[in-house]
């Protein structure tokens, strides 16, 4: 099992695919890709066991708000 969710671009995807395809790697969970949104990634059509997701826990609207203020926070702070 792979589990990505620290950067893109450090797992070869082809690879995983084949990897997956030919029952070597049992399955995969990937949350950030290479280049992000994900293009069309024709070589993760059909793998079994492969679980994609978008990165964008980060980019909601409370998330957002959120660091907003705790970076204004720090600004305050540091001028203060």
């Amino acid at each position: 099992m792979l589990v990505n969710t620290a950067r893109g671009g450090i797992v070869d995807e082809v690879a995983l695919a084949g990897a997956l395809r030919d029952g070597h790697l049992g399955g995969a969970a990937i949350d950030v890709f290479g280049t992000e949104p994900l293009p069309a990634a024709p070589h993760f059509d059909g793998c079994p066991n492969l679980i994609l997701t978008p990165h964008v826990a980060g980019v909601t609207a409370e998330a957002n708000e959120r660091v907003s203020f705790l970076i204004a926070d720090k600004v305050i702070e540091a001028l203060a």
